[in-house]
């Protein structure tokens, strides 16, 4: 999947990073800037220094949400440009025409029932399965890249307030990489079988105008499952979120009451624990995307690989 990201958008790819590096340098500004307000200017009384530093701020997030803007309106190109692409791809491939040609009647009739499932199988994959695939390609590189460029910069950000910062953020993303691969693996296989059963509900619809009930059973039971794991990952993922920052306000309250720890930096710990919630979040379901997608890309190279072998020996 990678390989055919680099080959078709490396020079995109290239051209998306450093607007997502840009946005990743600005993460942490926003929370220092936060802690000034409450530390210093607010302690001080510094009127001046306090409407300043509110500018600096709204300053900085809308530097930020225009990088994200063009990095967002670039990724969909690039998505864009690949369904058209893979679209086109088939196309030239000759996916409009049977893999068996119509030597005599004979032949006609007996390959006439696998000309149809081919037909289905061809159908699914110029309307339903390029949309994912090339969709990915827009953030195959650029997502973890920013979403990583985050991780490193809060939490180097907090560690460099209060030590015991790095450990919370560990005991947040750590239990998750145990964890999150399980279930995503158990989100493969199902979606790895979605795909190939879709492709038999599209031939009998081909074939026989309607799908069989066991097809349409199937994918039932499958996007069942799917859901099923993947909102039992959110709902653990959430829970060490709100572990985490519970931890943050029960420790950074009782330092702040011994005058150990300033009230801002509490703010800050706690406000960077929602930083990198989002973006751990983001990359487990780039992860997902990335796996299911290579899973689809197979299957989508596979069927066009048998397709050209079939046209090449008719």
């Amino acid at each position: 999947m990678l390989g055919y990201v680099l080959r078709t958008s490396g020079k995109h790819q290239l051209g998306l990073a450093p607007l997502a590096a840009g946005v990743f340098l600005l993460t942490s500004v926003p929370l220092e800037i936060q802690r000034r307000i409450v530390n210093d200017a607010i302690r001080s009384g510094a009127t001046t220094t306090i409407v300043w530093l509110a500018v600096a701020y709204a300053g900085v997030a809308l530097v930020e949400q225009a990088l994200k803007l063009a990095l967002n309106v670039y990724r969909g190109w690039v998505s864009e440009d690949a369904v058209r692409t893979l679209r086109r791809t088939l196309r030239e491939a000759g996916l409009h025409e049977p893999a068996h040609r119509d030597v005599n009647r004979e032949a006609k009739s007996e390959a006439s029932q696998d000309d149809d499932s081919e037909t289905g199988t061809h159908a699914a994959m110029v309307v339903s399965e390029a949309e994912p695939i090339g969709g990915f390609v827009g953030m195959a590189i650029s997502e973890p890249l920013l979403q990583i460029g985050i991780l490193v910069s809060v939490i180097g950000y907090m560690t460099s307030l209060e030590w015991w910062a790095l450990a919370l953020s560990a005991g947040f993303l750590l239990p998750q990489l145990l964890f999150v691969p399980a279930l995503q693996h158990a989100i493969n296989r199902r979606a790895a079988d979605r795909v190939k059963t879709l492709r038999h509900v599209g031939g009998d619809i081909v074939a026989r105008g309607v799908p069989e009930e066991d097809g349409i059973q199937r994918v039932f039971e499958l996007n069942m499952g799917i859901y099923k794991i993947k909102f039992s990952m959110n709902l653990a993922m959430n829970f060490m979120y709100h572990a985490a920052v519970a931890i943050a306000l029960g420790v950074g309250g009782l330092l702040a009451i011994e005058h150990k720890l300033e009230v801002g930096t509490v703010v800050a710990i706690v406000a960077g624990l929602g930083k990198l919630n989002d973006p751990w979040g983001d990359l487990v379901n780039w992860g997902r995307e990335f796996s299911v997608d290579s899973v689809k890309y197979r299957l989508f190279a596979d069927a066009l690989g048998r397709h050209r072998e079939a046209l090449a020996t008719a």
